[in-house]
């Protein structure tokens, strides 16, 4: 028996979220309170006593008392994944980290680091990793009347169709990091699968002008799974739902200035 098991834990939880079985255990009431707003979106309270993953987090809400400096601490499974001295931190590790183990070991969906919109009845797809500019140009799509679906993954099925994957959006400035919600923005929130219209592939570049190049379906899916989280793991899988995701895409791929030019290019496409 590990360390971990030894230890007595106050209170805890088990959820579901796309096929993948998580429990969680804390040190307190308070502390689970805090995560449970930090699950991952679809995630459904579960009685199933076995789960695929746990996670072990001691937190401390108020910070430490006088000279004796107390670490949050997380772990997934047996690996320790955070320890810092500040419970926001903890508990935005944990969101970070609880959502890629969904994303890693869903059984029936491959996850695709993307922002997501409804264009027109069909999905666009803007993937990228974080720091590339897909949060700031699925804004500026919602401000121009696109649907929201996400902002970090593109959650795609068998048929290859994308599913909603709506956390807040993360909307990042010199010195902060702003939880935005679609309707901020004007915008509704999708709730049925689409199919995939258009995969663009961007960064932004300061005076760049939006001059995109069409993609071939293989180079597409290459795209994609360069930026998809199962590729490893589930090879065969993602290549499979990738290939039939941009079957009838359109895919381009070129650098962009200001989100504006894009949005700017599809009203007049």
């Amino acid at each position: 028996m590990s360390k971990l098991d030894r230890l007595v834990w106050a209170d805890g939880m088990s959820f579901t979220a796309f096929g993948v079985r998580v429990g969680v255990r804390v040190n307190s009431k308070a502390t689970l309170k805090a995560l449970v707003a930090r699950l991952p979106p679809g995630a459904k309270t579960s009685s199933v006593p076995t789960t695929d993953h746990l996670y072990s987090l001691t937190g401390f809400a108020n910070g430490s008392k006088g000279r004796v400096k107390r670490f949050n601490l997380g772990y997934w499974n047996l690996v320790r994944f955070a320890r810092t001295t500040s419970f926001d931190d903890l508990l935005d590790q944990f969101e970070s980290h609880v959502q890629l183990t969904v994303a890693e070991y869903a059984p029936r969906r491959v996850f695709v680091h993307a922002g997501v919109v409804e264009w027109e009845g069909k999905a666009i797809l803007i993937p990228g990793l974080s720091f590339s500019g897909k949060s700031t140009l699925v804004a500026e799509l919602l401000r121009a009347g696109a649907t929201y679906y996400s902002d970090e993954y593109a959650v795609i099925d068998r048929n290859g169709r994308v599913h909603p994957y709506a956390r807040k959006l993360r909307m990042r400035s010199a010195d902060a990091v702003r939880r935005m919600r679609a309707k901020d923005f004007g915008a509704e929130t999708g709730s049925k699968s689409l199919p995939i219209g258009l995969v663009i592939t961007t960064r932004f570049k300061e005076g760049a002008r939006w001059r995109p190049r069409e993609l071939t379906r293989g180079q597409a899916v290459l795209e994609l799974l360069a930026n998809t989280v199962s590729a490893r793991s589930q090879p065969q899988m993602a290549l499979s739902f990738l290939t039939k995701a941009v079957a009838t895409a359109t895919s381009l791929k070129g650098t962009r200035g200001e989100a504006r030019q894009v949005v700017e290019w599809l009203a007049k496409a």
